[in-house]
């Protein structure tokens, strides 16, 4: 059965992307005969198999955006599992049964319900108690079977990952550092948890089973190899183990260790778990965790090497952090000479400098990281001066967290980080400026500020005369160019660059502004403190910014060149239209805080951060406690109301 999955996947992957260069590419990669021959091919296989792969071509699944993400409570809770990094820990827990050792996968746990041969829900693991129910994106991972030739119920337990290719491809489409994704596991939380499935399904998430739970019947085995190979047989892909005993054991941990190195999904460790099911239930479990499985964490590899220097590197908001730099070592395979050590804080708790034995690692065996200074000679210091221009800098505290500041304005790699940010594709999006280009047109003068940019036709020879370039890429450039002067007011304010100001607090001001920006630049410091996620030192960053004179010339004259559009589709007539919410506590019926937002900015009502006498609604599922937010709308009079209340406010 796997051989004539993978024969499917192989398939679906094929006509997939021959679909995509026809209608999205205008290209073809293939013959209509064999893109029909290969259809077919599928067709048969799924009617022999009875198995249908969530994004088979075969099915036309109709995508469609939730507005939020509701709960479900677990049939049996989900307990976390117990951990040890010590391979004799295993031996002693195993004694003389006989176990599978597999990955532990990081992603996000979800549980999936077939019954009558089709999946009806998925189930995110939540709080181990209740879930968000997320159907509609399992349809869009690349290999849940939404048809399974087994009729009965049917339960499992997997985790949905995103691969280090997939992940690595994603992440060099961003080409602001700031925005990357950290990791996979960061990637795969937001993508799973989507409202919009086509999101999710560009994501290439895939559903690796570790479980599957009783169904009264004795189809599924006792064992759970037999469970894994029931499985297998009906499409499932189900996370790689190996059968272990007491001695056996340490040698496939050793195993596992040495695949890591080249394994493509992310894990950060393995599960030992018993054989024999019911023995395993035999056993119970403590208050925290279940006694038939036990998970088994890496532990790091450490170096010992010496501190060569502390190299300080400048970034776009002016703060310069410190990168070490020492003799390289072998860690996880792969050599390493370098590792960030993020804050001046830092640098000093480990009381570094220059020729000190320190102790590396990687964490989660991927990031370099300093473990400890052996020495501690304390002899590196804060720099003076920003190494870019020379600038003295300052040190700030920042919630007891010491930092290095550039404070010049014209500080060269802010200005090309900002112009980085600028051009990126969640900003301007403008094509055909890398960071390398920027920074020449920078150092020859054809770029100072923004709207110089829509200027670079005075210098087409210039460009079509550098090196890589040519006539063709300046086209390319001067139509992407043109493409961007229609652009909407989120973008706008987040290509200026306004420290602090990411792309999910310029959608929040654009709204709160009406998507005027002329209200956005005379925007007072109480109004913004209003502004939900914004709060007093993001406002006072706004303040600063609109406050200095040069930078409203540079938006004007940016203002000159584009024209801001896509002001978002509101929900008109709407029984909260004008009206101003606040909320508190946690929410239960909606993804999230942002979620509840977006429904209310929808429906032209406004989210505000703190109780004031311009507050309507105080939403809160606990209207009894005694928090700020309530004491103060009971003082001023404002509504408290449920999120039920509130969806049958959306109603009236």
């Amino acid at each position: 059965m796997q051989d004539t999955r993978k024969r499917m996947q192989s398939l679906i992957e094929k006509l997939d992307e021959a679909a995509r260069a026809y209608y999205k590419e205008d290209r073809e990669i293939m013959s209509n005969m064999e893109y029909d021959a290969l259809y077919d091919e599928l067709v048969e296989l799924e009617k022999k198999t009875g198995l249908i792969l969530s994004n088979s071509p075969t099915q036309t699944v109709g995508y469609e955006v939730a507005e939020f993400l509701p709960k479900q409570n677990h049939a049996s809770p989900m307990l976390s599992l117990d951990k040890t990094k010590s391979v004799e820990d295993l031996v002693s827990w195993l004694g003389d049964k006989k176990a599978l050792l597999s990955w532990k996968l990081d992603g996000l746990t979800i549980v999936l319900r077939y019954n009558e041969g089709k999946l009806v829900s998925a189930v995110t693991r939540g709080n181990g108690v209740t879930g968000e129910v997320i159907t509609g994106n399992a349809y869009a991972f690349t290999n849940v079977p939404i048809e399974i030739d087994y009729k009965k119920e049917l339960v499992i337990r997997g985790e949905a990952v995103i691969s280090y290719p997939d992940f690595e491809k994603i992440n060099s489409q961003i080409e602001d550092v700031e925005l990357k994704y950290k990791n996979p596991r960061n990637l795969c939380s937001g993508s799973v948890r989507q409202l919009d499935p086509k999101i999710t399904k560009q994501r290439h998430v895939r559903f690796v089973a570790f479980n599957v739970m009783d169904n009264g019947t004795k189809d599924l085995g006792d064992f759970l190899s037999q469970r894994f190979e029931f499985l297998h047989n009906l499409g499932f892909e189900v996370v790689d183990y190996a059968e272990v005993d007491k001695n056996s054991v340490a040698k496939e941990v050793e195993n596992f260790e040495k695949r890591i190195v080249d394994y493509k999904l992310p894990s950060d460790g393995l599960v030992l778990s018993f054989d024999d099911i019911e023995y395993g239930k035999s056993l119970g479990s403590t208050e925290k965790f279940p006694r038939n499985a036990i998970a088994f964490k890496w532990k790091d590899e450490i170096a010992n090497t010496t501190l060569r220097g502390i190299e300080w590197s400048p970034s776009r908001t002016g703060l310069i952090n410190p990168i070490a730099l020492f003799d390289p070592v072998e860690l996880e395979g792969t050599t390493v000479s370098r590792a960030g050590v993020h804050t001046l804080s830092i640098l000093e708790g480990l009381e570094l400098g220059i020729g000190d034995t320190i102790s590396v690692y990687k964490a989660n065996m991927i990031i370099p990281q300093i473990a400890d200074n052996l020495t501690r000679s304390g002899t590196c210091k804060a720099p003076k001066e920003c190494p870019a221009c020379r600038e003295k800098t300052v040190i700030k505290q920042e919630d007891k967290v010491k930092m290095v500041y550039c404070p010049n304005p014209n500080c060269p790699v802010k200005r090309l980080k900002n112009f980085v940010l600028a051009v990126s594709r969640n900003a301007l999006n403008i094509d055909g400026l890398s960071e390398m280009t920027l920074e020449k047109f920078l150092a020859k003068g054809y770029i100072d500020k923004l709207a110089d940019l829509y200027k670079l036709d005075r210098y087409k020879e210039e460009i079509v005369a550098m090196e890589g370039f040519g006539l063709r890429s300046y086209e390319k450039l001067m139509q992407s160019l043109e493409k961007s002067r229609n652009t909407s007011m989120p973008r706008f304010i987040y290509a200026l660059g306004i420290p602090g100001i990411g792309r999910a607090n310029a959608k929040t001001l654009s709204k709160y502004y009406d998507y005027d920006i002329e209200k956005f630049k005379v925007a007072k410091l109480d109004e913004l403190k209003e502004v939900e996620g914004i709060g007093n030192i993001l406002a006072g960053l706004i303040i600063e910014y609109l406050a200095n004179e040069e930078n409203l010339r540079k938006v004007d004259l940016l203002l000159e060149e584009v024209k801001l559009t896509d002001r978002p589709v509101e929900i008109k007539n709407s029984p909260i239209e004008g009206k101003t919410f606040v909320v508190t506590g946690s929410v239960e019926s909606f993804m999230s805080r942002k979620v509840l937002r977006e429904i209310i900015e929808a429906r032209g009502a406004k989210m505000g951060a703190s109780i004031s006498s311009h507050t309507d609604y105080l939403i809160n599922n606990d209207s009894t406690s005694n928090s700020t937010k309530n004491k103060k709308a009971k003082e001023l009079g404002v509504s408290i109301i449920t999120e039920a209340e509130f969806r049958k406010l959306l109603e009236e």
